[in-house]
C-alpha cells in the first residue's frame, strides 16, 4: 500500500493543492485549513451555501497564498503570511467559537467582490486552541478550521468502486482528502485502527460523514445529486452516509508521496 496523493486546503472550502510532501502537525498538515472566510458576524462560509467558493483556486508562494479565479487567472489576490491588518476576532466554525486574526483588507475586498457577500479572510492565531471531540482523540487534542478532524484518508479502490456505480464518474477532488492510498481493496480503510505512513503514525478514528458538499463539481461549481445519492444506497448507516476515514496523528514528521503505508 502506498501514499499516492497528498492534498492541503489552506483556505477552508476553497480549492486544494496537491503536494509531494508535507509536515504532519497536531492540527493537520502544515498550512491545511489555517485560513477561513467569515461573514460580517464572524461565521464561516462554506461551498455548501456559496458554491462560488469552488471556483477559487489557491496556491502557495514564499510570501503567502495566492487566490485565483478559476476561469480568469489574471484575476487574483495575494494573502500574506505576515498579516497586514492583524485584528483579533472571535469567529465561529460549526459549534466552536475561537480566536482568529484578520490578514489583509485588500484580500477582504477582493473576496467580497468574488462571493457577492461582505466577507473577511482570517487566519487561525498561533495561540488558538480549537479542541477536538474527546470521544475520538486524546483530551486536549487540537484541530485546525477543518470540520472535525485534522486528517482524511480515502483509498483509490473505494473511489473506483463508487465510480463503477455512477453514470458519470467523479474525481477524488470531490471528497477533499489529505491522503489518497493505492494498493488496497475497496473500503479496506474501514477496518484499519492504526497506520504508519513513512515514519509517522496515525490513529484511524472515525468514518467520515458526507454531505451535499460532494455534490458540487469542483471544476464548474455546479451542484447536482450525485455521488451522494448513490452512496446513500450502500454506504448509509442510520442517518449518515460514510466515505473515507478521519485520522489523528500520533507522531509528527514529514510524509512523502510514494511512501509505504503499514498497518499497526
Amino acid at each position: 500500500m502506498l501514499l499516492s496523493e497528498i492534498w492541503i486546503y489552506p483556505v477552508k472550502s476553497l480549492g486544494g493543492i496537491r503536494v509531494t510532501e508535507a509536515h504532519v502537525e497536531e492540527k493537520g498538515l502544515k498550512y491545511d485549513r489555517r485560513w477561513m472566510i467569515v461573514d460580517e458576524n464572524g461565521k464561516f462560509l462554506t461551498q455548501r451555501v456559496n458554491t462560488k467558493m469552488a471556483l477559487l483556486n489557491v496556491s502557495l508562494h514564499q510570501e503567502g497564498l495566492t487566490i485565483t479565479e478559476k476561469f480568469n487567472s489574471r484575476n487574483q489576490i495575494s494573502v500574506p503570511f505576515e498579516p497586514v491588518s492583524s485584528q483579533i476576532l472571535q469567529v465561529k466554525v460549526w459549534d466552536d467559537v475561537v480566536l482568529a486574526r484578520t490578514v489583509c483588507d485588500q484580500a477582504d475586498q477582493w473576496l467580497t467582490e468574488q462571493l457577492g457577500k461582505n466577507v473577511r479572510i482570517v487566519e487561525m492565531a498561533a495561540v488558538t486552541e480549537r479542541k477536538m471531540n474527546p470521544e475520538y482523540a486524546l483530551p486536549g487534542a487540537l484541530v485546525s478550521f477543518a470540520d472535525d478532524f485534522p486528517y482524511l484518508l480515502i483509498s483509490e479502490a473505494s473511489l473506483d468502486d463508487l465510480n463503477s456505480k455512477l453514470e458519470e464518474t467523479v474525481d477524488m477532488k470531490r471528497f477533499r482528502p489529505n491522503f489518497v492510498v493505492s494498493g488496497t481493496e475497496a473500503f479496506a480503510e474501514d477496518s484499519w485502527n492504526n497506520i504508519k505512513i513513512g515514519n509517522v503514525t496515525f490513529k484511524v478514528s472515525k468514518p467520515c460523514e458526507r454531505c451535499i458538499l460532494i455534490t458540487i463539481d469542483p471544476e464548474t461549481g455546479v451542484k447536482g445529486r450525485e455521488p451522494l445519492k448513490t452512496l446513500s444506497t450502500y454506504r448509509k448507516v442510520g442517518k449518515e452516509i460514510f466515505f473515507g476515514q478521519n485520522l489523528v496523528s500520533q507522531t509528527k514528521g514529514i510524509v512523502r508521496e510514494g511512501e509505504k503505508i503499514m498497518l499497526l
